[in-house]
């Protein structure tokens, strides 16, 4: 299943490879609209999705996962490290669900502005 991140500057594919009760809520919002936000070389943005955190929740991710983050019902998208990183780790602000990842480099992720308006839809097969 894959879904596309719109924003003024460009725009990313990822692919949710889980079926999990966190994807199929997050799918059936589908399209959302929401304000982006900025935490080092992370995005998140609220989805009005609101859901448990996952038994196997992360907080150390790979760059361009794609996760959800229950303690602020938003997708997090980390390419690079936030301010509680060590090195050039992707530590996000607490576990989160993994949803999937983004396809290609998610460093085009460094275009998002804090407060830039950011689009989520379902990519139909």
């Amino acid at each position: 299943m894959q879904i596309r991140i719109s924003w003024p500057a460009g725009n990313i594919t990822a692919t949710l490879d889980r079926d999990t009760p966190t994807a199929r809520a997050l799918t059936k919002a589908l399209p959302l609209t929401s304000t982006a936000h900025k935490w080092g070389e992370e995005v998140y943005f609220e989805t009005g999705v609101s859901v448990s955190r996952e038994t196997d929740a992360r907080q150390i991710v790979e760059p361009g996962t794609v996760a959800f983050w229950t303690d602020g019902d938003a997708l997090a998208l980390a390419y690079g490290p936030t301010p509680i990183s060590r090195g050039d780790e992707c530590r996000l602000a607490s576990p989160c669900n993994v949803l999937g990842s983004v396809d290609g480099d998610a460093g085009v992720l460094a275009t998002v502005r804090e407060g830039d308006p950011v689009r989520v839809e379902l990519i139909d097969d």
